[in-house]
């Protein structure tokens, strides 16, 4: 048996046994189905370089070009954003988002475009993000969102391997406040279980979280409002890619970016190499008889020839005649550019991008465009509906870490707005360059604003250049307009 086979059925025993536990533990089952979670083993692996077509004794290798989209896709997606809060809480949620979300959102979202699915679960402190081998769904409400879910967090001390289990879920439960009459209160429960083991493929017996480095961590916790009527989401956010789901019609998890174009990736990965492996063996060939490359001082029939180089290969002449003979070998550069060009434009095209947005350049390599036209409007509606399902993950990890706040007394009560700006991505720094000099030209921009954000002085520099410029126009009498 392989290796990668011993890996994957090891993997596939850690799903099981995952499944199989939450099930025992707490009576509830995985509603993710087989389907979807090979799918996702499939999506990361390409991802990762480990892609099943990857056969190095065939000479195909990969150039991760599903990492490529997902890298690009993120960068345009967080292109210059900007989260701001008001309200009473203002001062709080800013710090938190600043410390906490900003410094790794891009990741983040690169990681949820290679998966489908993130989850960014805010502890408290910070915030933890989870991929989908990390977490099982057990329910869902009627819109097909998660209203039940399952966290492993695994970890290794000494010799022992420690695992968490965390399950978040509503229920609603009749209270009686000591006037003889019961009221429906909506809590949200969360239950923590720890387990030890001193095999990482099994999960071992249930321990105290006293024991364990959650030992800050209750058992079992039901959360509601002060007036009762209950949280309204869950306490994490979902990030969730916005192409509809194939695989699992009924699954709330999402699809990959590149999840269409898995052939292409393979076509790509296999024309690439073709290329690769050309432009290696390239090198022109000189066919020489080896009586020519004999070492001297030995007699004719000992084979004891000079040390060559690579281009030159000694071969038997036949008859009294001495044999040499070139050989070019000419490169198919252009038809191997053009056939891995098609192979860009099919993948980009499926991953939602306009066509030629990704193109491959004999001289620099792979290459993305460097700017996002004004009318590409499949690149900017692509980036858009992935930038809204941020937002609306984003609103719901700030509303878990509101309650964190509250629960756990962080901050003052109060209320918050999250605000958003994103950055045009059909924007251009030389064609604003020119703009603004037009401008500044004109009286109309501030000439330090210019020499500041375009020529990127200080904003030292740019003032001492406009004094110095003021003074030599003055010597020389002409009038300075300070505007």
């Amino acid at each position: 048996m392989g290796i990668i086979q011993t890996l994957g059925m090891w993997k596939e025993r850690i799903i099981r046994m995952f499944k199989g536990n939450i099930k025992n533990e707490f009576g509830v089952t995985g509603i993710t189905s087989n389907a979807m979670e090979d799918a996702i083993t499939d999506w990361m692996d390409v991802y990762q370089g480990k892609a099943s077509w990857v056969d190095h004794t065939k000479g195909i290798k990969t150039i991760k070009f599903a990492k490529a989209v997902c890298s690009e896709t993120a960068r345009l997606t967080n292109l210059a954003l900007g989260i701001t809060f008001d309200g009473s809480r203002k001062d709080y949620m800013t710090e938190w988002c600043e410390r906490a979300i900003m410094p790794n959102l891009r990741r983040w979202v690169e990681y949820g475009c290679a998966s489908g699915t993130i989850i960014i679960k805010p502890n408290g402190v910070g915030a933890d993000f989870v991929t989908p081998d990390r977490f099982e769904i057990v329910g869902k409400d009627g819109n097909g969102l998660i209203a039940g879910i399952i966290f492993e967090d695994r970890y290794r001390e000494n010799d022992k391997y420690y695992t968490k289990q965390e399950y978040h879920r509503f229920f609603d439960a009749k209270v009686n406040y000591g006037d003889g009459d019961y009221k429906s209160v909506k809590y949200y429960q969360i239950s923590n279980r720890a387990y030890v083991s001193s095999n990482s493929g099994e999960l071992g017996k249930e321990i105290e979280l006293s024991q364990t480095k959650w030992n800050t961590l209750l058992p079992d916790v039901s959360i509601t409002t002060k007036n009762e009527v209950g949280l309204n989401g869950m306490m994490f956010g979902v990030l969730r890619m916005p192409a509809a789901n194939d695989i699992d019609v009924d699954s709330p998890l999402g699809m990959a970016i590149y999840s269409d174009a898995m052939e292409e990736l393979k076509d790509l990965d296999i024309a690439y190499s073709r290329y690769s492996e050309e432009v290696k063996d390239s090198r022109a060939l000189e066919l020489i008889d080896r009586r020519l490359v004999r070492e001297p001082g030995h007699k004719v029939n000992e084979e004891v020839e000079l040390d060559l180089p690579k281009h030159f290969i000694p071969v038997s002449g036949e008859g009294d005649q001495e044999f040499y003979q070139a050989v070019e070998r000419p490169l198919k550069v252009d038809e191997r550019i053009k056939g891995i060009n098609a192979q860009l434009s099919y993948i980009g095209y499926k991953c939602g991008y306009s066509n030629g947005y990704f193109a491959f350049d004999q001289k620099t390599g792979m290459v993305t465009a460097t700017q996002v036209e004004s009318d590409d409007r499949r690149t900017i509606q692509l980036i858009k509906d992935i930038r809204d399902a941020l937002q609306v993950c984003l609103d719901q990890v700030f509303y878990a870490q509101s309650v964190f706040a509250d629960l756990y007394n962080l901050a003052p009560v109060g209320n918050y707005t999250a605000n958003y700006a994103f950055g045009d991505i059909t924007y251009n720094f030389e064609e604003d360059k020119v703009h603004h000099y037009n401008l500044a030209v004109r009286g109309i921009y501030p000439w330090e604003e210019y020499y500041v954000k375009f020529l990127k002085y200080s904003r030292e520099e740019a003032k001492a250049l406009i004094e110095q410029a003021k003074s030599e126009n003055q010597a020389d009498g002409i009038e300075y307009d300070e505007e």
